[in-house]
C-alpha cells in the first residue's frame, strides 16, 4: 500500500485566506513583531492592533476581532480584560495569555476557570503557533454560526413575506382594463380563468360604493404618484358582499403606462375586530424555533408578559410619551430577566426561559413573582407606573405551527407562575398583617415577638421634621401592609474568583411617582417598631430569594441592608437571624452579611460592638456601609471587629484617573493595615471605573457596568 498524507484542515489555504484580525495587548514592539511575522510567514493575511491600556482597549473592543493576546500591559489586568470582554459586544471572543514570567503550570485550570481561552508560551514558536491558529478557527466557527443563523433568519422572513405576498389577490391593468390576474384574484370575484377577466373594466369589477373616489386614486397612481398607500373600500359586487370592506394597495408594475392592484384575502373588517395574535404572526413562533435550536436545553417555559392594566395618564399624553412607554416595557424587561424576548403584540411579550433541570427550571420561575408588584418605569425623564401580568407554559418540544404557538400563549396567560407548597409556617414576630410566610421544608419554628429596648445615644444635631414627613410613614406602613416594598439584587465581582454570587440587597418602595430608599427614611427614628417590622420583612423576602436561588447556586450569599433600629433595639434581633440561615439550605459559611451605616454604629459603639459579637456567634456578618470618607472611620476600625466595609461612593469617584486612584489605594492599604477586612467598591457605573478598580485593595467590585439593580437573583456568567 501506498502512503496516505493526512493533512489537517487548520493548514489549509482555504482557512488562511481570510484575514486574521488580532488584538494584542502588550508592552512589547517586538513580541507583536514576532507574533504578526509568525502568521505571514505561513501565509496569513494579518490585521493586528498593539495597545497597552485600558481607554485604547474599550474603544478596540467596538471592532470585530478573532482573538486577543494578553501580554503585558501599564494599567491593565487580565482579570480586567476577561470582564470586559465579557461585557462587550463579543463576550464570546476568545482570549489567549502570554506564558507570565511567575507561571506556574498548576495555575493553568484556575486561569480556564476565569474564562481564558488558553495559555500559550511565545518562547516555543511552533507550539506557540499552533495553538493560535487553533484558536483564530474556533473564533471563526463562532462568528460563521452567528453569521448563518442571522441569515437563516433573514431568509426565513422574506420567504414569510413572499409567502403572505402569495396570499393577496393581485392584477395588472392598463387603461382601468385587466390584462392579468392570479389565482386569488380569479377566486375573489369567482373566475376560473385568466381569459375570462382579461379586457373588463376594474370599476365594473369592483363596483365602489364611493365610484368617484376609486377614479380619483386610480387616476393618480396611473401618473405615479403611488405614495398614498392601503386603503379600504366598500364593494357593491355581490360576489364580495361577505368580503367588505376590501383593503387595496395600488403598487407599480413592470410594464410601462400599467399599475398593478393588490386586495388582501382577509378583510379589513375582520382584523380590525380581532386582537392581533401570534397565529397572525407567524414569525415569533419561527424564532423561539431558532432560539432552542441554537441554545438547547433540557427543561424549556414560555412566559407570558401584558400589561394588568395601563396607566390612564398614558392616554392622556402626547404620542411621543406613549409610543416611548410601551416601547420602555420591553426595555425594562429585557434588564430584569436577561432572556430572549419575542414581542407578541403591542404590550405582550413572550420570554424563554431555560435551564438543565425541572427544578432549576421552576426555581427561576417561581423568583419571577417580584415582577408582579407595581413597578416605575422612566418615560423621557418621568416616571409612570408599571402593572405586569405574568402566566407561563411548559414547553415539550418545538412549536408545530401557529395554532400549536397559540395555545401555548393560551396557556401562558390561564397559568400562574409556579409557588412552592407551604410546608411550613414561621411565625417571625410580626403583627398578623405583615407576617410573610415561608415555604421551607423544616420543623414548624417559633419567633419571639419584638421586644423593643432603648438604646442610649450620642447628642446629635436637631433635625427639622416637616409635617408631610407623617405622610411618607404612612405610605410606608401601607406598602409594607400590601408586601409592595421593593428588593433589588446586584451580584458583586470577586477579584479572586471564589465569592462568585454574592448580591447586595437594597429595598425601596414608590411614592408617588418616586423610588424612596428604605434605609434613608429619616423619619424611622419616630417608628422604631415599623422600622423593625420592614427590616424583618426585607429579611425574610430576602431570604425566601435566596432559598430559591440556592436550588441554582447553594453557596450563594446576600449582603441585606438594615436600619440600626433592628440592631440596637430588637433584643431577639440574633435569634431571628440564627432561624432565618437554619430555613435557607445555604452551603456558604456565612450566607448573610447584615450590613448597617457607618454613622449609625459610630453613634452606638459599644451596643453595636456586642450585637456583632452575638450575629457572628448566630451565624452572620456584619458589614459597614458608607465607610472611608469620615473622620472617624479609622478609630471604628480599631475599635470593631467587623467583617466586610463597602466603601463610600465618594471614594469610588477617585478612580477617575491616575493620581486619586493611587491616592486611593493608599488609603485602602491603611485600612487593612489597622484591621484585614473585605472592601467593596460599589456605583462602577462606567468601564473606566470598573477597569480602574483593579489598581486599588478592594476585593469586591460592583456597578451597572457588571450588573444593574434587578428585582430578582441573577448570575450574569449563566446568561
Amino acid at each position: 500500500m501506498g502512503n496516505i498524507e493526512v493533512r489537517n484542515p487548520l493548514f489549509s489555504k482555504k482557512h488562511k485566506r481570510s484575514e486574521a484580525r488580532l488584538l494584542i495587548i502588550d508592552d512589547n514592539q517586538i513580541r507583536f513583531n514576532q507574533i504578526c511575522d509568525q502568521l505571514k510567514e505561513n501565509d496569513f493575511s494579518v490585521v493586528a492592533t498593539l495597545l497597552d491600556d485600558v481607554k485604547n482597549f474599550e474603544k478596540q473592543l467596538n471592532f470585530k476581532w478573532d482573538v486577543v493576546i494578553f501580554g503585558r500591559a501599564y494599567d491593565l489586568k487580565v482579570d480586567q480584560a476577561i470582564a470586559l470582554i465579557r461585557s462587550s459586544t463579543q463576550p464570546d471572543l476568545p482570549l489567549l495569555l502570554l506564558n507570565p514570567d511567575d507561571y506556574e503550570y498548576e495555575q493553568y485550570t484556575s486561569y480556564i476557570h476565569k474564562g481564558l481561552y488558553d495559555v500559550l508560551n511565545i518562547d516555543h514558536p511552533e507550539r506557540f503557533y499552533y495553538g493560535l491558529i487553533r484558536t483564530i478557527a474556533f473564533s471563526r466557527l463562532q462568528q460563521q454560526q452567528e453569521n448563518l443563523m442571522d441569515e437563516l433568519e433573514t431568509a426565513q422572513t422574506q420567504a414569510q413575506s413572499l409567502v403572505e405576498d402569495s396570499n393577496k389577490a393581485l392584477a395588472i391593468i392598463q387603461e382601468g382594463i385587466h390584462v392579468q390576474a392570479n389565482p386569488e384574484y380569479l377566486e375573489l370575484f369567482g373566475f376560473k380563468s385568466e381569459d375570462e377577466i382579461i379586457g373588463l373594466p376594474l370599476l365594473d369589477l369592483l363596483k365602489p360604493k364611493n365610484i368617484a373616489e376609486l377614479k380619483t386614486r386610480i387616476k393618480k397612481a396611473s401618473q405615479g404618484q403611488l405614495d398614498a398607500g392601503a386603503f379600504s373600500l366598500e364593494s357593491l359586487n355581490t360576489n364580495l358582499a361577505n368580503k367588505n370592506p376590501l383593503t387595496i394597495e395600488f403598487i407599480k408594475a413592470t410594464e410601462e403606462d400599467a399599475i398593478q392592484i393588490t386586495i388582501d384575502m382577509e378583510s379589513t373588517a375582520a382584523k380590525s375586530n380581532s386582537v392581533e395574535t401570534a397565529a397572525q404572526n407567524p414569525h415569533v413562533f419561527q424564532q423561539i424555533n431558532r432560539t432552542l435550536q441554537k441554545q438547547p436545553a433540557a427543561k424549556n417555559a414560555l412566559v407570558s408578559f401584558s400589561l394588568a392594566n395601563c396607566p390612564e395618564q398614558i392616554f392622556l399624553s402626547d404620542w411621543l410619551t406613549s409610543k416611548t412607554y410601551f416601547q420602555n416595557i420591553r426595555a425594562f424587561l429585557k434588564e430584569q430577566t436577561k432572556v430572549p424576548l419575542f414581542k407578541v403584540d403591542t404590550s405582550v411579550y413572550i420570554g424563554l426561559f431555560q435551564a438543565d433541570t425541572q427544578e432549576i427550571l421552576d426555581s427561576k420561575l417561581t423568583s419571577l413573582s417580584t415582577l408582579t408588584k407595581p413597578q416605575l418605569i422612566d418615560v423621557n425623564g418621568s416616571s409612570y407606573p408599571l402593572n405586569l401580568r405574568m402566566g407561563f407554559s411548559l414547553l415539550n418540544s418545538t412549536i408545530k405551527d401557529e395554532l400549536d404557538f397559540e395555545n401555548y400563549i393560551g396557556q401562558a396567560f390561564s397559568t400562574k407562575l409556579p409557588i412552592p407548597c407551604e410546608k411550613t409556617t414561621i411565625d417571625f414576630g410580626l403583627d398578623t398583617d405583615f407576617s410573610p410566610n415561608i415555604e421551607i421544608p423544616t420543623s414548624q419554628l417559633e419567633s419571639p415577638a419584638i421586644s423593643i429596648v432603648p438604646v442610649a445615644t450620642q447628642p446629635v444635631e436637631p433635625v427639622f421634621i416637616a409635617p408631610q414627613q407623617d405622610n411618607t410613614l404612612s405610605r410606608l406602613a401601607e406598602c409594607l401592609n400590601k408586601g409592595e416594598i421593593h428588593l433589588k439584587y446586584q451580584q458583586l465581582y470577586d477579584k479572586e474568583d471564589t465569592n462568585l454570587y454574592t448580591y447586595e440587597v437594597t429595598s425601596s418602595f414608590i411614592d408617588g411617582t418616586n423610588w424612596k430608599n428604605c434605609c434613608d427614611i429619616l423619619e424611622l427614628a419616630d417608628d422604631p417598631e415599623l422600622s423593625i417590622k420592614l427590616d424583618r420583612w426585607i429579611l425574610v423576602e430576602s431570604c425566601k430569594q435566596l432559598h430559591n436561588f440556592s436550588t441554582q447556586y447553594p453557596t450563594a450569599k446576600l449582603i441585606i441592608n438594615l436600619n440600626k433600629h433592628i440592631l440596637l433595639q430588637d433584643k431577639s434581633f440574633p435569634e431571628f437571624v440564627a432561624k432565618l440561615i437554619t430555613i435557607i439550605g445555604s452551603s456558604a459559611e456565612y450566607p448573610l452579611i447584615l450590613q448597617f451605616a457607618e454613622e449609625d454604629i459610630h453613634q452606638h459603639i459599644d451596643e453595636a460592638q456586642k450585637k456583632i459579637t452575638q450575629l457572628r456567634a448566630h451565624g452572620a456578618q456584619v458589614s459597614m456601609r458608607n465607610f472611608g470618607r469620615s473622620m472617624y472611620s479609622e478609630t471604628l476600625l480599631k475599635q470593631l471587629d467587623i467583617d466586610c466595609l463597602a466603601l463610600h461612593t465618594d471614594l469610588t469617584q477617585m478612580l477617575s484617573d491616575e493620581a486619586s486612584t493611587q491616592e486611593l489605594n493608599e488609603k485602602l492599604l491603611a485600612f487593612q493595615e489597622i484591621r484585614p477586612s473585605l472592601m467593596l467598591l460599589r456605583e462602577l457605573n462606567d468601564m473606566n471605573l470598573f477597569a480602574n478598580a483593579w489598581n486599588v485593595e478592594a476585593r469586591f467590585i460592583q456597578g451597572d457596568y457588571f450588573q444593574k439593580k434587578l428585582d430578582q437573583l441573577i448570575d450574569v456568567q449563566d446568561l
